[in-house]
């Protein structure tokens, strides 16, 4: 019998709903499987916005993220829907000269600030010496984002993406022709090609098909603090190359809310044992963190969020293909401003595409299993 379709994407998160969203934008038949619903609270994609920056030590993260804003570009086009604001970006910390090596390796702007300029220019931020001034960095409106991807455009249907919510995938087998997908309640699905992007949940799902990918999900927690009086004139993003874990903050789109985190300062996390309450130690970081870089806002949170991190070993991304089966995998809390971009690239892997890769070649070639162990992706390595 044939495949009861082409492609199968498990996980309607931001790397899956790109995925599908490019695979169907080519006239291909896919399918989005999501066992809760798009956006739901444990999941990695969820919440209101992420930062949007070029600021990497690294010259291809750099590249890569100008190629992501044009893909974001062409969505806002697609949907309608203002997904990116443009925020100036301040880096400072120990790390503020490598990101400006890297930025200028990559040919990316960016400018100097003498700790008096910056403290000047935006009185919102104690960057506390000099920083590096990104100018063409943005929030991404995270929850836009998301229903773009699913929603209509480039070729879709009138009514998005095909997305079958309430399916929990439980099992992949891939016998080399075609790929048998098991959901809960005994349901089967067959399709000539899978693409898994689980998240946190990849890891155990890939293992069913004996695939081993490493992860290490961690719980994090970032706050939303408002206004001490009147809200400073400009916010930038900021992030503090410093030890870690590095504070980062950005303003919230249509809110005079301001995000702070501490990256990857987490507990380790089970993702079936979330747990969504706060944690009051991250609470008292948070409220330090505020009161060092952030003086114009109430250090005290009006507001926490726990949010899934999805963490690689080398914090870089997995874009690869084992057999009939294509991972996207380990954001590393990094990752969504990258999401149009990844997709396309996990879409061209699944359908055999090379044209859809970057000129230096297939992804595989720097985010592939096999950079954990030769023997790592199991079903026949990157092709």
């Amino acid at each position: 019998m044939p495949p009861d379709h082409d492609f199968v994407v498990v996980g309607a998160g931001l790397l899956g709903l790109a995925a599908g969203r490019a695979l169907a934008s080519r006239g291909r038949d896919v399918l989005v499987l999501e066992q809760a619903r798009i956006g739901h609270q444990g999941a990695g994609s969820h919440g209101s916005c992420r930062i949007f920056r070029l600021g990497y030590d690294d010259p291809g993260y750099v590249a890569m993220a100008r190629a992501a804003r044009e893909l974001w570009r062409e969505l806002e086009d697609e949907s309608g829907q203002r997904i990116l604001r443009p925020v100036p970006h301040l880096t400072f910390g120990d790390g503020l000269h490598a990101v400006m090596d890297g930025m200028q390796r990559a040919g990316a702007p960016c400018e100097l600030l003498t700790a008096g300029e910056a403290a000047a220019r935006f009185p919102g931020i104690a960057a506390g010496g000099p920083a590096l001034l990104e100018p063409e960095s943005g929030v991404i409106a995270a929850d836009k984002a998301l229903r773009a991807l699913a929603g209509p455009g480039a070729g879709l249907a009138a009514g998005g993406l095909p997305v079958r919510a309430g399916v929990r995938v439980t099992g992949i087998e891939d016998d080399g022709r075609q790929v048998t997908i098991r959901a809960d309640g005994g349901s089967v699905l067959t399709a000539r090609h899978v693409i898994v992007c689980a998240g946190p949940w990849t890891a155990r799902l890939l293992a069913t098909a004996g695939i081993s990918v490493p992860s290490a999900p961690t719980l994090e927690q970032v706050a939303y603090l408002e206004p001490a009086g009147d809200p400073p004139p400009e916010m930038p993003i900021f992030i503090s190359h410093s030890a870690p874990p590095m504070p980062y903050g950005l303003p919230v789109p249509d809110s005079a809310l301001y995000k702070i985190g501490l990256h990857q300062s987490g507990p380790a996390a089970d993702p079936d044992s979330q747990g969504q309450d706060e944690d009051t130690g991250l609470t008292r970081q948070a409220a330090r963190l505020a009161a060092l870089n952030v003086p114009g806002y109430r250090p005290q949170p009006v507001r926490i969020e726990r949010c899934i991190y999805d963490n690689t070993p080398d914090d870089d991304f997995i874009v690869d293909r084992a057999g009939r089966i294509v991972v996207g995998s380990g954001t590393s809390g990094h990752g969504f401003k990258f999401g149009p971009l990844l997709g396309g690239w996990l879409a061209s892997l699944a359908a055999g595409d090379p044209a859809g890769f970057p000129a230096a070649g297939s992804p595989a070639s720097r985010f592939g299993l096999g950079r954990f162990s030769p023997r790592a992706a199991a079903g026949g390595g990157s092709r």
